[in-house]
């Protein structure tokens, strides 16, 4: 009884140096970076406007972003696709079950701030040999049973295990990092691919508008040419310009596909699976309030400055785990039980045994291994320091161009719109000119030409400020702090009543 008493006394003291030691080492604290308030030289408040369908002005606010961001494009048919993305990609869930193991292994981790206690029972026998002739005596032997229960338990003088929680915990920070970057990345690709789908889908509507307008006027001349209003020049070039817009048509055509089965792999299917709906770009709404953060905020909101900030957490809980290498570390070691002959003998009084250990072991020559693993860690906090200035600032760089590729897109609209009416005018002149045998055809297929450049250019100056807006929304970080796509922390045994894992 006296032994036991004195090995709960030393559990006590041994957990309460333990957890008032030092942790040596650097304490993480995040880089102040010095931002400026806007992103730009020169901040409008709002794009140009340009007339007829996404010509709508756009407005920069400072607000928050939505979690579903996609929502306010307004197109059932995009929403679907996102939502269906987010419940089947296989790289999302995968990303979840990453967390979740770095979770445990964190939670795992704190089991070096308590004692270790493990049970043995064993069951000995042997024969005694023969003195004279090393054989062994059959008729005489031994045997016993043994019980007992080991602890053990390492002071944490300088910090080393809760550097240790701390270097996992980063850790977990990390692969959460890249759980909100897959998010961002897979609804930012199903919005720029759906859009580019969507994008295609017109510019084949609109190609094969002008196929048929040249197979009527193909028609037409040969008509006249029959007449002898037309000469066979006329024809021949009309053949050559009706096969040019046809050989257009294939290659929309295999850029669709492709994109179809961009989408189905993004929604966790085989290429096979095209059945869900492109959206229709004509029934997208531009949103024209964009929530804009300060750059400041982007520290919070973008998955990529998170990861590398955990990168730089690690570093530095690396550095106190090395530098507590190099110092002497205390632990205790117990045992408590009972030998006897027979199992039934085991709780018999006289037959317990108890020991207790304290052990106070640390590097003495290492041919300075502990010494470089310090200063190498000590490196790579520098290192990583480095990249989060560097990835901060290009993290600003990205939302600037951003910014300045939607007042470019807005403007390219502009212009593209003046120079559409402006190919209808010239095509109708110049038909009507032909006819009246007032210009050459070559004249109407130069004006045939610019026509179709501006409808299709038209196409995609619209479906860009779509996609560039997407990407607005992207840069700023998605608004995944705005959802609940990271899966809980896991319920421990033992954090729910330990004071340090409530920090």
């Amino acid at each position: 009884m006296r032994i036991r008493n004195k090995s709960t006394s030393g559990l006590i003291v041994s957990l309460s140096i333990g957890l008032a030691g030092c942790a040596v080492g650097p304490d993480y604290r995040r880089p102040h970076p010095d931002l400026p308030d806007h992103y730009v030289f020169t901040s409008p408040q709002a794009t140009v406007q340009a007339p007829g369908l996404d010509g709508a002005a756009q407005r920069f606010i400072r607000s928050d972003i939505p979690g579903e961001w996609w929502t306010l494009f307004h197109s059932p048919a995009l929403t679907n696709l996102v939502r269906t993305a987010l419940a089947r990609n296989y790289q999302l869930q995968a990303a979840r079950e990453a967390l979740r193991n770095a979770q445990e292994l964190t939670l795992a981790e704190y089991g070096g701030l308590l004692p270790q206690v493990d049970g043995l029972f064993s069951r000995t026998r042997g024969d005694f040999p023969e003195a004279g002739s090393g054989i062994a005596n059959r008729k005489l032997s031994y045997g016993y049973y043994d019980a007992h229960l080991t602890l053990s338990y390492n002071f944490d003088v300088w910090g080393r295990t809760r550097r240790t929680i701390e270097d996992q915990q980063a850790q977990a920070d990390y692969v959460s990092g890249e759980l909100k970057a897959t998010l961002l990345m897979l609804t930012g690709n199903v919005v720029s691919t759906a859009l580019n789908a969507a994008s295609l889908c017109a510019q084949i509507a609109e190609q094969e508008k002008l196929v048929a307008f040249e197979r009527e006027y193909l028609r037409t001349i040969t008509e006249q040419f029959a007449l002898g209003g037309a000469n066979g020049s006329d024809v021949a070039l009309q053949q050559s310009q009706l096969a040019q817009q046809e050989s257009v048509l294939p290659v929309l055509e295999n850029r669709l596909v492709q994109a179809r089965h961009a989408l189905a792999a993004y929604l966790g299917s085989a290429p096979v699976d095209v059945s869900l709906p492109v959206p229709d770009l004509t029934a997208m709404t531009l949103p024209e309030d964009l929530p804009v953060s300060l750059p400041i905020s982007l520290l919070d909101q973008r998955p990529d400055i998170a990861e590398v900030e955990a990168n730089l957490h690690r570093a530095t809980a690396d550095v106190g785990i090395a530098t507590a290498n190099r110092l002497p570390q205390f632990s205790l070691s117990a045992q408590l039980g009972s030998q006897a002959i027979q199992a039934g003998e085991l709780m018999m009084p006289g037959n317990g045994l108890a020991t207790l250990a304290m052990q106070l072991m640390g590097p003495i020559f290492s041919g300075g291994a502990l010494y470089h693993q310090q200063r190498a860690a000590e490196a790579t906090l520098r290192e990583y320091a480095a990249l989060w200035q560097d990835t901060t600032l290009n993290a600003v760089r990205d939302v600037a161009n951003t910014l300045a590729q939607l007042q470019n897109d807005a403007s390219v609209l502009q212009a593209t719109v003046r120079q559409e009416h402006a190919a209808v005018r010239a095509l109708n002149l110049s038909q009507t000119q032909y006819r009246l045998g007032g210009v050459g055809y070559l004249t109407v297929l130069t004006a045939q030409a610019a026509y179709q450049n501006a409808a299709l250019s038209l196409v995609r100056a619209r479906a860009a400020r779509l996609s560039d807006t997407a990407a607005l929304f992207v840069a700023l970080g998605g608004g995944w702090w705005n959802r609940n796509d990271a899966p809980l922390p896991p319920p421990s045994l033992f954090t729910s009543f330990l004071p340090w894992s409530r920090s």
